[in-house]
């Protein structure tokens, strides 16, 4: 079954909201996308805490999105993370296997 990478960012200055939204549709997941060589990416803000924003890589393996969460290509995104949102977005990620899924 697939899998998928989950980045969950916190946002905490609400200042950077849109700012952040409008660099990672137009630059940040699309290059992901392209680069991880995923099967879809896409991204959302928490309807809980607005200040949460989380963006789903998906793998058609479990091997495939943890060899990329390890690999050079995630480190050099990570790298240009940081140069643009320096410490003021704080992020986790999370590799999940998608091990039962129903659909009508």
């Amino acid at each position: 079954m697939s899998a998928y990478l989950i980045v969950r960012a916190e946002v905490a200055d609400e200042a950077d909201r849109k700012p952040f939204d409008e660099w990672y549709e137009n630059e940040h997941l699309p290059d992901a996308k392209r680069e991880f060589n995923a099967v879809s990416a896409s991204r959302g803000w928490s309807d809980v805490d607005p200040s949460i924003h989380i963006a789903f890589y998906e793998f058609a393996t479990l091997d495939e999105a943890r060899d990329l969460a390890n690999s050079q290509t995630i480190a050099g995104f990570i790298k240009e993370f940081d140069r643009v949102w320096d410490t003021r977005v704080v992020r986790s990620r999370e590799v999940v296997e998608i091990i039962q899924e129903l659909r009508d």
